[in-house]
């Protein structure tokens, strides 16, 4: 807290955002272009204001939302598909523009005669990746279609109920649920990233609709 504002440093506002740090590093270098806060110095260190970083990460996010290739999702949501189906159902036009995230963690993998591998993937993992781009949370299934939830992998977490305190004070106060990752983190001695994963368990726990923030 700073003069009564909550302020980050460039390593919360990796937390925040969910950015890498060089990432933000990069936004700052070129923040003309992408319209990063200015920040400034208090104590011979670097912070930004909170709410100036929100701000700045809503915009972010819908500029990137608009950018976004159409996802196809015809289909079953049980289909293995190779790298090319994979391709089209995320709107592009060739497997080389597949992210990392699915390259890295095929469902399925068919070694093939010639000594080379063939990616497999169900079509709702797919989907799960495109759903990610936004922060959509998927269900991996298509509307319609019904099916066991798989639970939390934090649910039995026994940190969960302080995760759950806090969401429950944020809410009774009136509270932003932004900065609440930092809280907790600080408060369990756990990294951010833990604490924004014990956050979106504990929302999932109370049904809450929102949903998490860090």
């Amino acid at each position: 807290m700073i003069g009564g504002r909550i302020a980050l440093n460039r390593t919360e506002v990796a937390a925040f955002t969910g950015a890498a740090y060089t990432t933000v590093n990069h936004w700052h270098r070129h923040r003309a272009r992408f319209g990063f806060p200015e920040g400034f110095q208090h104590d011979r260190r670097e912070w930004f204001w909170l709410d100036d970083i929100e701000a700045f990460h809503t915009a972010h996010q819908a500029a990137k939302r608009a950018a976004l290739t159409k996802v196809d999702r015809r289909g079953d949501p049980e289909d293995l598909v190779g790298s090319g189906a994979a391709a089209r159902v995320l709107g592009y036009s060739s497997y080389r523009n597949l992210p990392d995230t699915l390259l890295n963690r095929p469902d399925r993998i068919e070694h093939l005669p010639d000594g080379r591998i063939r990616r497999l993937w169900y079509r709702r993992t797919v989907w799960a990746v495109a759903d990610a781009r936004t922060g959509r949370q998927s269900t991996g299934r298509t509307p319609g279609t019904t099916g066991a939830r798989k639970p939390h992998p934090y649910a039995d977490d026994p940190r969960l109920p302080a995760a759950i305190a806090l969401l429950t004070e944020a809410d009774r106060t009136g509270r932003n649920r932004r900065g609440l990752g930092i809280v907790l983190a600080e408060q369990l001695g756990i990294t951010q990233r833990t604490a924004q994963r014990l956050l979106a368990a504990a929302c999932a726990a109370d049904g809450s609709s929102s949903g998490p923030t860090v």
